[in-house]
């Protein structure tokens, strides 16, 4: 789960880290006095979306009186930002956060991240702050130090010690604020595992004038996993800045995530489903969404998938790939074969059974009148349903 700049920077504060003076308005609250009690001589106005690359899209503007943030906040509010994260689908502008500037010396890097491979977090920074971690990486790998750390231990400032000492080698601005760059790690450490994270981040992180370390954006996401037990967390949840279908599939419990191609995928099983869409782009086609729809469907579940899929209107053929366990292919069958007939399913369908009850299920399919294409096999079954599209 995403959140916002401006809650991601209120954990920071509690948690003892120095953010920017600011505030947070929508347009019921947004007002001049409130603007002016920030204090500043300078303001930055912040469109808040679950979204980076704001500034490049506008999101983000430098002025110079609160009268000019007041009007710069008001011409956001309301509207929708699309940036190069957001997959071309603007996202709406409820929130404002408008804070003071500051001088900045140096922009860097830091984030604590789930290292998936290692089974461990792993601390990620860089002199090069202030732009696209992955650019960064891919153009100058040497410039991103990574740390690996034990979550069960004593999260202190000492610990993350040997790898301010590699920074400060490849940047002797790091030298005047060593015992700063160590806390803030620790702290940002402390937040990653407190919250059930998989991703802190501060990009970019100010290394000030005065020698100060600020965190000019805050970014957190949440392991949903995790969000039982952290229920005001959970209620940090913005809905309107997710993709319709998956926060739709959730009230289905279905695991959708929407893709940019148009063949429409349900699977049950995670593992399976990843599967189907590698094999569909290995046959030359583009796989429009994950989603998978468990391991015990019903038929009411397989309709509410199917409903869902065809919400995108690049979807021009379904694959269904179903291998039955504890799922019957005879019941997914009976799934298919009704949600086809209430969705009024005008694109071409192929299925795939295997497992549980799967003659029946053939049968199930083979005796309708419905226009239902099967497949024998995996590769056959998306081999059938990119020559559907073609």
């Amino acid at each position: 789960m995403n959140i916002h700049e401006y809650q991601a920077k209120a954990i920071f504060s509690q948690f003892g880290l120095k953010v920017p003076i600011g505030k947070v308005f929508d347009q019921k609250s947004l007002s001049l006095e409130e603007i002016r009690k920030i204090g500043a001589k300078q303001f930055v106005v912040k469109a808040q979306v679950h979204a980076g690359g704001r500034g490049k899209a506008g999101g983000i503007k430098i002025v110079e009186t609160a009268e000019q943030a007041f009007e710069a906040a008001k011409n956001m509010l309301g509207t929708s930002l699309a940036t190069y994260q957001t997959a071309g689908v603007a996202k709406p502008i409820d929130h404002v956060l408008i804070e003071v500037t500051s001088r900045i010396k140096k922009e860097l890097y830091l984030a604590v991240a789930l290292d998936r491979e290692a089974a461990l977090p792993c601390v990620i920074c860089s002199e090069a702050g202030g732009v696209d971690i992955e650019t960064v990486a891919h153009e100058t790998p040497e410039k991103v130090l990574k740390f690996h750390f034990d979550p069960d231990q004593p999260l202190k400032p000492n610990l993350f010690k040997p790898l301010v000492d590699r920074l400060k080698k490849v940047s002797k601005d790091i030298a005047s604020v060593e015992s700063a760059m160590a806390s803030s790690i620790a702290k940002l450490a402390e937040i990653f595992v407190a919250t059930d994270a998989s991703l802190v981040e501060v990009n970019p992180l100010g290394l000030m004038e005065d020698g100060s370390l600020i965190p000019i954006d805050a970014k957190i996401n949440l392991d949903d996993n995790g969000l039982f037990r952290h229920p005001e967390l959970a209620a940090l949840y913005d809905p309107r800045q997710e993709d319709a279908r998956e926060t739709e599939a959730k009230q289905y419990e279905l695991s959708y995530v929407g893709l940019d191609g148009n063949i429409g995928c349900m699977v049950n099983g995670a593992g399976l489903a990843m599967a189907t869409m590698d094999i569909i782009k290995l046959e030359g086609g583009e796989p429009a969404n994950f989603l998978d729809v468990g391991g015990g469907a019903s038929k009411e579940k397989v309709t509410d998938a199917f409903k869902i899929i065809l919400k995108d209107p690049r979807v021009k053929a379904i694959l269904v790939n179903i291998f039955g366990g504890i799922m019957r292919c005879d019941v997914i069958a009976e799934g298919v074969l009704a949600a086809v007939q209430e969705v009024n399913l005008k694109v071409p369908l192929v299925v795939r059974l295997e497992g549980t009850n799967v003659k029946e299920g053939r049968a199930i399919l083979a005796n309708s009148k419905l226009s239902v294409i099967s497949a024998d096999g995996f590769a056959d079954a998306a081999t059938k349903v990119v020559k559907a599209i073609k």
